[in-house]
């Protein structure tokens, strides 16, 4: 008999009472309050270290909770009660680490903007969630006052910095804290299952929707990155935090860092390679976040210029799928092993990682963390096996995964009380997961499937080849076949891409044309950006630089 992924649990958690109810102190809240008590009564060494155009800036945890206390009374006196809105527009820094706090220990809900999005998309999020303060860096300003006259909800702008601003009714954030008493804060009883953060997806196919995480959901998500074989953050890390802080709270280890009082390193807007790999070097970094791109672009800076990697202890590669000839090379070249974790905004983000392939550079995604249950589907929502080969959606369930989208009644997404998060992937035996595409990336030719992630992948295994994206290309005889836009570094062929990939994949696989480009459009959060590819192929600024 095949085996499947976990066998549906029977009723659901309120559907009985036990026979003999246990003795403990169930009644104790897993909120962001407790957190931040534990951060305060054990600091630990760990401090918060930003990257600035002047150098770092540092503070230990004891100087930062006094400041979250003095936010904290700030938010009351700005009239923000629990359950509202609070904006933040800002990169990674002490001050938006300090917002991480206050904001939903006092009872409000932070809501992290994402500060790539285009001004439609980020009026249509501000106005959806209703925010009612929004604290934005000085450098970003611009951009929230050039459509501030359509956020009707937004009643103070707190600016994080010195660069004045055309915001209307615009405080300084350390205008604001001075203000505030030194005192400590009295912090509400939070029920666990009120809501703290709202996240926006990224909005590639429509409107962005909106996450709305619980206290409860942020707290044993954040507990999961302190285990062993999940992430495995350790109290004595010096974590550089690459991943924005607006995506998905910064893969929640602003939290974590308030569990075990590790060094959080954040960069600030400095994410090119140089700066990183000096912020590495200098404060002996032992671990780090960010996406494929990310390494890509560090990876060719290391190969140049060797800054000292040794510190690290491992990476962690999430957002899209690691081409493996990129993790390899990291190892390999430089001592860096990368851990695949999979997830997305609905799942916290942590669903997957691959602390225990035995493969330090395996291509598989990983298993799924303790408490989130994953399985495939086919096209009617049944399950399928794992056997590593048949491929199906990925579906997930768990405490930290969405059980519906806010203010939104549609029942999309969601497939009998599972998330369907629109990836296609397989699961072996042991259960790893491997990602094959998007649902609606992946390419029907001839009624055979074509996965575009792995022609991807191959792609980027050639030496002249830095990025490539593949995405479909309508054939009257076939219906689709793929296209593959191509950023090289050296010359080469169409021809000589076709046969790179010819040993490894069948021949109808063979992309049909190959679009020589000088970059790939990139989405806010660093994927490639498939829609805005598919958008330039119809209007034929694809075919310049084109070859079949």
């Amino acid at each position: 008999m095949q085996r499947c992924g976990p066998a549906p649990v029977a009723g659901t958690p309120l559907a009985f009472a036990p026979v003999l109810a246990g003795l403990m102190q169930d009644d104790f809240q897993l909120a962001l309050p407790y957190a931040l008590r534990r951060l305060r009564s054990y600091p630990g060494e760990g401090e918060v270290v930003t990257l600035t155009t002047a150098g770092a800036t540092r503070a230990a945890y004891p100087q930062i909770t006094a400041r979250i206390d003095r936010l904290a009374h700030a938010l009351r006196r700005l009239g923000v009660t629990p359950g509202e809105r609070v904006g933040t527009f800002a990169w990674n820094s002490q001050r938006h680490f300090e917002c991480y706090f206050a904001i939903p220990c006092s009872g409000a809900v932070l809501h992290t903007l994402n500060i790539r999005l285009h001004p439609d998309h980020l009026a249509y999020v501000i106005n959806h969630a209703q925010d009612r303060v929004i604290f934005v860096d000085d450098t970003l300003a611009p951009r929230l006052a050039a459509i501030a006259d359509r956020l009707p909800s937004v009643m103070r702008y707190v600016v994080m910095g010195e660069t004045p601003t055309d915001l209307p009714n615009a405080i300084g954030y350390e205008e604001l804290l001075a203000d505030s008493p030194e005192t400590p804060f009295d912090y509400p009883e939070i029920p666990e299952r009120q809501a703290a953060a709202l996240c926006y997806t990224t909005g590639t196919t429509g409107e962005p929707k909106g996450v709305l995480y619980s206290h409860r959901a942020i707290v044993l998500h954040s507990s999961s990155l302190l285990m062993t074989d999940a992430i495995g953050l350790q109290a004595s890390d010096r974590a550089v935090l690459v991943v924005p802080m607006f995506h998905v709270n910064g893969w929640g280890w602003p939290h974590a860092a308030a569990l075990n009082a590790m060094t959080l390193l954040l960069p600030g807007p400095h994410v090119q390679p140089e700066p990183l790999a000096k912020l590495i070097e200098q404060e002996r970094a032992s671990v780090i976040g960010c996406v494929p791109t990310i390494y890509a672009d560090l990876l060719r800076y290391a190969d140049e210029h060797h800054p000292d990697l040794s510190s690290l202890r491992f990476g962690v590669c999430g957002g899209s799928a690691m081409p493996p000839a990129l993790a390899q090379a990291l190892h390999d070249r430089h001592g860096l092993r990368l851990l695949h974790a999979w997830g997305m905004t609905e799942t916290s983000p942590m669903g997957a990682v691959s602390r225990a392939h035995p493969d330090p550079v395996s291509p598989k995604q990983g298993k799924a963390v303790p408490f989130v249950e994953l399985r495939i589907t086919d096209e009617g929502g049944g399950e399928l096996p794992w056997d590593g080969q048949t491929p199906g959606e990925l579906e997930a369930r768990g405490p930290w995964v969405a059980s519906a989208y806010y203010e939104d009644p549609s029942p999309d997404g969601f497939n009998d009380g599972w998330l369907r998060t629109g990836d296609v992937a397989h699961i072996d035996p042991a259960g790893f997961v491997q990602l094959t595409d998007r649902t609606k990336d992946v390419i029907k030719s001839g009624g055979e499937w074509i996965s575009s992630v792995e022609l991807e992948n191959l792609l980027m295994a050639h030496p002249a080849v830095r990025e490539a994206a593949v995405i479909a290309m309508p054939d009257e005889r076939f219906g689709e076949r793929p296209l593959a836009a191509v950023v090289l570094t050296s010359p080469a062929s169409a021809e000589e891409l076709r046969e790179h990939l010819r040993p490894h994949v069948a021949s109808f696989w063979l992309p049909e044309r190959f679009a020589f480009v000088d970059s790939l459009p990139k989405t806010s959060v660093g994927k490639f950006d498939k829609r805005a590819l598919r958008a330039l192929r119809e209007a034929g600024d694809l075919g310049a630089g084109s070859e079949r």
